[in-house]
Parts: C-alpha cells; structure tokens; sequence
C-alpha cells in the first residue's frame, strides 16, 4: 500500500496515469466506430474503471500539489493550472451523476411535456414543469439550393398560467426553470420540431468555472516570473552566452516534390474552337447562382474544371475559357478523353452505347442498394465517375447553374439557361458560335452585356453584391496561396542555408541577406494574410471552416509561430516558413477544394471563430517542436560530438519545449472553447463524439511530453526530441484521421484521398523510429 501511495503522489504516477487514460480515450474511439457511441460509453467513457482512473487522477494531482509544496513555494501558476484539471473533472462527474439529457419532438399545432431520455436501462421519460406548443416550423435554404441555411420553432410556452413567445433555432437557445431547449432535428415533412433538452446547471457551472481558472493558470504561465516558460526563456538566454563559437547544427533533406507532367498536344477541334480570352474574361465577370451562392462565373467555372479535370487548365485554355466552349460546343467536349479518372482521362461518350444507354448504370444500382459501411474504394469510385458524367451532363443540357433571377420566386433562386424563357442564353452562344467561325465578338460582347442587365433588373432579393463579385474575381486570379506557397520555399530555403553558412563563418554581407530574405517573408505572410482577409470578406465569416481553409491557417500559424521564436533562432524562422511551405503545397493538391462555401447551420456561430482559431493555432507552435525535434536528432546522428554543438542542441531543445508549451496552452484553450460552443449550440459541452475525443487526447499526450523532464530518469534531451517528434502524430490523427477512420459531429471536415496521405504519414514515422534508433545508439557509443 506504501508502495502504491508513493507511486501515486509522484510525477511518475502522473505520466503514467496520464499515458493509460490517453490510450483508453483512444481505444474508444474505435470501439465506438465499431459498437456506437452509446456502447462505447458504457464500455470505456462511463465504466468504473475509467471512472476510477479519473479519480486516481484527481487524487494524484491534489498529492503533488500538497507533497511538493507549491503553495508554499508560491509557484502559482501549478497550483491554478492542477486546481482547474480537478475542477473540470469534478464538474464532469457533477454532470455525470446528476446531469439529464434528452429529446422532444413536436408537432405543429401540438403541445408537448415529455423529454425522452436514453439511458443504459433504455428509453426514460420525464414530464416537465411547463408544456411547449410548437406554432411554427421553418428550414430556411439558401437562395437557389437545397442547402439548409437554418432551422428554426416558433413556440408558446405554457407555464405558472402564463403563456410566453420563443424562438429557438441553431446557437438560439430557449432556458426554462433551469432546462435548455436547442434546435436539433426536423420531421422530414417540415410540419415537426425535435429539440435537444438539457438540464446540467450544477455541471455546467462547475465547469465553466474550471475552463477560467485553467486559462488564468496559462495566462500565470506565461507571466508569473518563477514559471517553467519563464525559466525556460531565462535558461536560453543563459545557452546563448555560454556559446560564443559557431557550430555545425544539423543536415536538414528537402525532399523534392515531383510534379505530374501534363499532356502539351492540343486537340485540332477544341483548338479551332477555341474562346477568345478577352471575352472569356467578360464571361467570368458574369454573376452565377451555384449552391446557395452568387459568384461570379470565373468561380463556378474554375470549380467544375477542378471537378471535371483535377487541374486548373486544360489544353491551354483556362477555366472560363473551357466552361463557355462546352456550353457552345457540346458535341466536340463529348469525345475528347478530358474526364479525370485514377490515373487516366476519358471521354463523356465512352460510358454510353449505341443506343444511348448508360453503361454505368447497373453497376451503380447495384451500389446504391447497398449500406454505406460496405461500400469498398471501388464503389466509391465508381459514384465520384456517376457525379463527373452528371456534371458533364448538366453542363451540355444547360441545366447549371443559375443565370437568371427569378423575380416570382420566394426561395430567390436562380433558373438555369434551359428554363430561360426568353432565350437570352441561347441568343449569346449563338453570338459565341458566329464569333468562333468569323473571330468578330462585338456581337457575343452585346448579347452577354444584355445578360448582365437582365441579371440587375431582376435580383430583387439583392443577391449581386458587386464589390464582393469584382474582390472574388481579384482574389481568383491573384492566385495568393500558390504565390505564398513558392515565396515561402524560396525565402525559407535560402535563409536556412544561409543560416548553416554562418555558423561556419559570420560576415557582414551573409547577414545582410539573411536580413534580406527575413524581409521577403515578412512580405509573404504580409500577403498570406491578405488572402486570408480576401476570403472573409468574400464569404461573410472567419476562413477556417473547412479542410482548405484550415491547411491555409496552419501554414499562417506555423509562420507565425516562426517569427515568435525566430528571433531567437533564424534556423527555427526558416524551418517554421519551410513548413508553412510544405502546408501550402498540400493544400493546392487537386483532391482539396478550395471553393468558397456556404456554411452549415450549427458553423453560424462566433464560437466557431474563437475555437477553430485558437486550436489550429496551436497546430503551428506543435509542428515548430515536431521540426526541431528531428532537426535535434538528425544532428545527434550524424554531426560530430563537440561541447558547442551540445550547447546548439540545448538552445533548440529549449525553443522546442517553450513551443510546446504554447501549443499545449492554445490547444487546451482551444478544445475548451470548443466545449463551450457544443454546449451553446446542441446542449451539452461534451459528448465523446471522435473528434473532441482526440483533441482531449493530442492535450494529454502533449502534458505528458511537457512534465517528463520531472522524472529524473526520463529528463534528457533525446528522450524529449523523440517524443516531440511523436507527440505530433496525435495532432495528424485529430486533423485527418479522424476524418478517416471514424464518423461524427465534425463529418463537415471531411476530405478525399485520406488512405493516401496516411500511408505516406507511416512511412514518415517509420523513417522517424529508424532515426531516433540511429540517434540513441550514437549517444551509447558516445
């Protein structure tokens, strides 16, 4: 028992205790992939074992701070920080205990007191002190889609002999006698409400209050002269003067991206048929209706081409170019092999007989019989060739997308050119075919003009924005994160090998470029954020709301989180700007889709833009760590052993640990402001769905790495580097495999070609285990 105690009033305990409880959040989540949610919590989430484990927890945190006397040493920055861990935990068990969640379901006209409750003994209804009658449903959509833009009850409420007004829709809640009604569901006919009830004060409360005492523990952290950053800063200022003598740090490998050579030969048909550019132009600028959006035609083109092609050009024609030559000439698109499948392109007329029947379609029958979980790769294939023909399809019949406002219409949708009843699209490319054959587009200029006139007069809804319009049209052809892409690269890889030139030798000149080139970066993130600012004002909310938009943040981050450190270390400015590089690159890979979208409803929230930014934040100062993490034990493995080069080790060793250490911050901060607005949109602040599970666990792996050094045993640089490098798996695993490998609430961050990144992600870590190998079989020789 003694034995027990002293294991469990240690650091040793707490890392320990820490480890089991991250590999028990992410066991579950798999169980939960296989099982259900519901399952899932009885087995692991809500079992006594991992109740149990939280109380160890708990008790281990209260021992330290009493056995190690930090209230006495007024180190208070652990003493808020473990406090508000205990509080939270507590408020979770509060809710847990006593906390009801639940459903009900109206219909109009109706009234209704019964919440239903799952619970592990099955269905529980409880009557409520209070009747709500639902007077009016409405799913409202956006303009032109069937996209919901909002879902929204009309209610009476009926209690004390009173009856009272309410509105609930998504991140609009209605609180009565200590329950909260939120917008959850509909019936599919429109006529009937379901809202999620919550009643959790004592919870919820105690909570909360531990989500402030942890960010005033973090604000300690940074602050409060005898804390670990604080130190951290003091112990690198104290590395620096010691090393007086430059050395050889570390062999960083760039690998080289190889691209895929495009085909050059240009087809006699599409090139005799080929759109003027300046016309092309004007036909960008037109206004388009396109999923519950009004863009400009120069938008709508680009996305149906990446749709269609997985390029941005195709036979030396740009976007618009291509769209109004299939739209004028149909016949031609249809028999040249453009269509991206796999490895190979292939014509619209491939996939159809003689007789004009469709060749695809038993095979698709056949699969969309079948449960989505058997789908395999090649049914999902199989349906992305069916949504390429149907696009191609809509294209030549002149179905999509909306080019005339409907001024009768409630819904503001636009009809497409085949329900253009005055013809006014036919007329323009039957200007556009005369101005193919006679190179005279005065005509086809007019015919578009009268379109555009048209398109004026008749938005009475005020969807034509035409600042935004023309600021998308700028923003599309800036092309701004290509651009970044390349300047960070160029600048980044210059200034690191400057960088490694001066540690040989310092001269006047080698810094002045270095100067130089931090000056070219600065300019590009200037740039980045300019783009990232376009965005937002095109779209009306922050850029970070799907995967494109949050690769572009990261990289943003990454280089920011470079210019914190950088003037610490130009080699950790030029990584970090590298890195934003190589995020750049993969978001301009063609399976990300950078369109500007339209919102979900549970997105239409502030607490969208205060938690997407502070967690994805986070993601740059962690891959600053994870970068000077192999940087550290690449230079273990192979640069010669000196006393300086031990110092240079231990300089990066200290900025990996303080960007660790913000990361930690912003990324506990972040997945509690999360929590936050989960339980300000459906009710309840934490629920086990996948993705919150492995933000929960990235924080813990990530306390883990930062409290090693307090084991004696475990505090050496290696060992730190290693885990640093490691520790960023699990940022990968809640960024994309997630996405992968299970289903949820965040299923709005989905993206293709997942499997494909994660292989190349193994092959990574696989390489990364041979180097830490390598590394501590050099400091045993040593």
């Amino acid at each position: 028992m003694e034995r027990f105690y002293i294991f469990l009033a240690s650091y040793r305990g707490s890392i320990i205790l820490m480890l089991f409880y991250a590999i028990g959040l992410a066991s579950a989540t798999f169980v939960e992939s296989i099982v259900g949610t519901e399952a899932a919590k009885m087995l692991i989430y809500y079992s006594p074992f991992f109740i149990f484990l939280q109380l160890l927890l708990v008790v281990n945190f209260i021992l330290i701070l009493f056995n190690s006397k930090y209230i006495t040493k007024k180190k208070w920055t652990m003493v808020v920080i473990h406090i508000s861990l205990i509080v939270i935990l507590g408020g979770a068990l509060t809710t847990f205990l006593f906390g009801k969640e639940g459903q009900i379901h109206i219909r109009e006209g109706e009234k209704s007191n019964k919440m239903v409750m799952h619970t592990s003994k099955g269905m529980k209804t409880e009557i409520l002190p209070f009747e709500l009658e639902l007077v009016d449903f409405r799913l409202n959509r956006y303009p032109g889609s069937q996209s919901p833009s909002s879902y929204e009850s009309d209610l009476l409420v009926h209690v004390d002999d009173k009856v009272i007004e309410a509105s609930i829709y998504m991140n609009n809640v209605l609180d009565m006698k200590g329950y909260r009604f939120f917008q959850a569901s509909y019936d599919q006919d429109e006529l009937g409400t379901i809202l999620s009830v919550n009643r959790d004060i004592a919870g919820r409360t105690i909570t909360y209050l531990g989500y402030t005492l942890l960010l005033v523990g973090f604000l300690f952290m940074f602050f409060m002269p005898n804390s670990r950053f604080r130190k951290l800063g003091r112990d690198l200022k104290e590395v620096r003067e010691a090393s007086k003598i430059i050395t050889v740090l570390l062999i960083f490998l760039l690998m080289p991206f190889k691209g895929i050579g495009q085909e050059s030969l240009i087809t006699v048909s599409v090139e005799q048929n080929k759109i003027n550019q300046i016309h092309a132009e004007r036909f960008g600028a037109l206004s388009v209706q396109f999923k519950g959006r009004v863009m400009p035609m120069n938008t709508f083109s680009s996305e149906i081409l990446r749709k269609l092609h997985k390029e941005t050009t195709i036979y030396n024609l740009n976007s618009d170019q291509f769209m109004l030559s299939v739209l004028a000439t149909p016949q031609i698109w249809m028999q040249i092999p453009f269509i991206a499948v796999n490895d190979e392109h292939v014509s619209y007329h491939r996939y159809f007989d003689n007789q004009g029947n469709y060749r695809l379609l038993p095979q698709l029958q056949e699969i969309y019989h079948k449960p989505n979980g058997e789908l395999t790769a090649a049914d999902k294939d199989l349906i992305k060739l069916d949504e390429q023909i149907n696009i191609f399809y809509m294209l030549m019949s002149h179905s999509m997308p909306g080019v005339f406002p409907d001024p009768t219409d409630d819904t503001h949708s636009w009809i497409p050119p085949n329900e253009d009843s005055l013809q006014l699209f036919n007329n323009y490319l039957t200007e556009v075919n005369y101005a193919l054959k006679s190179d005279d587009w005065v005509k086809a200029d007019e015919a578009l003009k009268i379109i555009a006139r048209y398109q004026i007069e008749n938005d009475r809804a005020n969807l034509i924005n035409t600042n935004k319009l023309k600021a998308e049209l700028i923003y599309n052809q800036m092309n701004i994160f290509n651009s970044n892409k390349l300047g960070y690269f160029i600048f980044g890889g210059l200034l690191l090998i400057f960088s490694f030139i001066q540690l040989f030798r310092k001269q006047k000149w080698m810094r002045n470029i270095s100067i130089f080139l931090i000056a070219g970066i600065i300019l590009s993130f200037v740039y980045h954020m300019v783009g990232m600012g376009m965005r937002w004002y095109i779209s009306g909310y922050a850029p970070w709301s799907n995967s494109y938009e949050t690769m572009v943040y990261v990289a943003w981050a990454t280089v920011l989180a470079g210019f914190i450190f950088g003037r610490k270390s130009t080699i950790t400015l030029a990584l970090a700007t590298l890195f934003g590089g190589v995020i750049l690159f993969v978001s301009s890979l063609n399976w990300m889709d950078p369109q500007i979208n339209t919102l979900v409803p549970v997105l239409k929230s502030p607490w969208l833009m205060f938690h997407v930014a502070v967690i994805v934040a986070a993601y740059g100062f962690f891959g600053i760590s994870f970068l000077i993490g192999i940087t550290n034990l690449f230079t273990i493995s192979f640069a010669k052993k000196s006393t300086l080069l031990a110092y240079r080790i231990k300089e990066l060793t200290i900025i990996n640990n303080m960007s660790m250490l913000i990361g930690l911050a912003l990324m506990t901060i972040g997945t509690f402001l999360g929590a936050v607005w989960a339980n300000e949109s459906w009710g309840r602040y934490w629920g086990w769905d996948p993705k919150e599970t492995w933000a929960l666990i990235t924080v813990v792996v990530y306390s883990i790495v930062t409290h090693i050094h307090l084991v004696k045993k475990w505090n050496n640089s290696w060992l730190f580097n290693l885990l640093s490098v490691y520790a960023f798996s699990t940022v990968l695993m809640t960024y994309l495999g997630v996405n992968y490998f299970f289903s949820g609430m965040h299923s709005y961050g989905q993206m293709d070609s997942t499997a494909s990144i994660l292989i190349y992600i193994l092959i990574a870590f696989i390489a990364f285990a041979l180097l830490g190998y390598i590394s501590y079989a050099r400091i045993k020789k040593d």
